[in-house]
């Protein structure tokens, strides 16, 4: 691509009404991520080496993810909702500051690829003053149509509003994502774009006649509807999850993952996954999840801030939560928790036990039932479990304590004090058998009438 730098504008203003939310339509969530954040990384893919984000007033929680993004982000306020043109002016400074092409984006369309903003920028490189990208749509109503001369050349875009019949009839329809080819282009047409239409806004598709009207060479890039999908409501929000994770989900296989039922398989927008690595059906991931070659994820898990090592198995319904970390080969069983914890090589945690805070070494084996009591209603306190110790099943660590390598503690036992390597540790109380106790209670019960011995008269 070329060396041309380029400027992005980011269009968040909009209050969402549609979304019936007191959050800001850009920072509801895709696939993990703010919808705002999906676009700016699309930017920076594409080249775009800086960026502005235009917000409404008051639209502070914004502009903190914004920065939070992107410490270098520019942020502007558009001070009324005026249409498009308005909202790119208030970032002007911006523009006047920068020489290179401009893009034009929406913070509200977070499935935009960086492969389409190239082609924009291609067309940009070859001799085009104004690039438009348009769509094909099934159903048009809503969007503005792009107006083609008879050589195929963009001539116009048209809001729905201020359409003809024939112009509605047009299934070539406006994305609203525009470039320019620099500052100096875009700011000689931004000052002349008025507001004499239905909705008396100034918009920004007002361009592409101007620039047709000065003789310069306006074109279009196509693209898929589904990729400049814009979410304004929480159906369109849904919509977009159903695209997008069928787009994560395609990546994930074709770099060597098998996912045995996709469709019923939910990934995040930063979800890494390796080669040879089988998911079985129903499995969520969320945010900061990585999974290594050659692991298996059962049925029915939950991860989050996770990492699952080379060779290892989680499940069926397993959750790890933020700070669960398995090495290499580890197994954690059916209704296991773990939270803020190592699983060493090799380890075995398989059924019915929470981990939480807790260090478990190498070839450890953790019985069913056991719990690390890691808070005391204060504070959280860490488990250290030594390599190849064995513990018994429903036992109880009380933290903080540290259990030795190769220690055996005995099933039943809560262990509150520390265990020394190789040692044997139980607090199981003793044993009490009473012969012929069964047998005697049970004739007991044959003598004694049902009814307490209270009979009716």
């Amino acid at each position: 691509m070329t060396e041309t730098p380029a400027l992005a504008i980011i269009l968040a203003a909009g209050k969402g009404t549609r979304m019936k939310s007191d959050r800001p339509k850009v920072l509801h969530r895709l696939a993990g991520a703010p919808l705002l954040a999906h676009v700016l990384h699309a930017a920076k893919a594409a080249g775009l080496t800086r960026c502005a984000v235009v917000v409404g007033p008051g639209m502070d929680e914004v502009a903190a993810a914004a920065t939070a993004l992107d410490p270098k982000i520019e942020m502007f306020v558009q001070a009324e909702q005026l249409g498009t043109a308005d909202a790119v002016k208030a970032a002007r400074r911006a523009v006047e500051e920068f020489q290179g092409h401009v893009l034009v984006l929406y913070g509200d369309t977070p499935l935009l690829m960086p492969e389409t903003l190239h082609k924009a920028r291609a067309e940009l490189i070859s001799g085009a003053d104004l690039v438009v990208i348009g769509f094909e749509a099934e159903n048009p109503t809503g969007y503005g149509r792009l107006l083609l001369d008879d050589r195929g050349r963009l001539a116009a875009i048209r809001e729905e509003k201020d359409a003809s019949e024939e112009e509605r009839a047009l299934t070539l329809c406006n994305s609203g994502i525009m470039a320019f080819r620099s500052s100096k282009t875009l700011l000689g047409l931004l000052g002349r774009i008025g507001n004499d239409n239905a909705n008396k806004e100034f918009y920004l598709t007002d361009a592409a006649a101007l620039a047709r009207g000065d003789r310069l060479e306006a074109r279009m890039v196509l693209s898929n509807a589904e990729e400049v999908l814009g979410v304004n409501s929480r159906a369109e929000l849904a919509e977009a999850e159903i695209l997008m994770q069928r787009r994560l989900r395609a990546s994930v296989m074709a770099n060597g993952a098998t996912l045995v039922a996709p469709e019923t398989v939910f990934l995040s927008h930063d979800t890494r996954i390796g080669k040879d690595v089988i998911i079985e059906p129903h499995v969520v991931i969320g945010v900061r999840v990585v999974i290594e070659d050659d692991a298996t994820i059962k049925s029915f898990c939950y991860m989050q801030d996770s990492r699952i090592g080379k060779g290892a198995t989680v499940g069926p319904f397993a959750r790890l939560r933020p700070g669960a970390v398995l090495a290499k080969d580890a197994h954690v069983g059916n209704f296991v928790e773990i939270k803020q914890s190592e699983i060493g090589e090799g380890a075995k945690v398989n059924h019915l036990t929470y981990i939480g805070d807790t260090s478990v070494g190498a070839r450890a084996n953790v019985g069913a039932g056991t719990i690390t009591c890691n808070y005391d209603g204060f504070a959280k306190h860490r488990t250290e479990i030594g390599a190849d110790a064995f513990i018994g099943s429903n036992s109880s660590l009380v933290a903080p304590v540290k259990i030795g390598e190769g220690a055996y503690i005995g099933s039943g036992s809560v262990i509150s004090k520390d265990v020394a390597p190789d040692a044997l540790a139980l607090t199981r109380s003793p044993q009490e058998e009473r012969e012929g106790w069964a047998a005697k209670m049970r004739e007991r019960r044959k003598r004694k009438p049902k009814n307490g011995g209270n009979k009716r008269t």
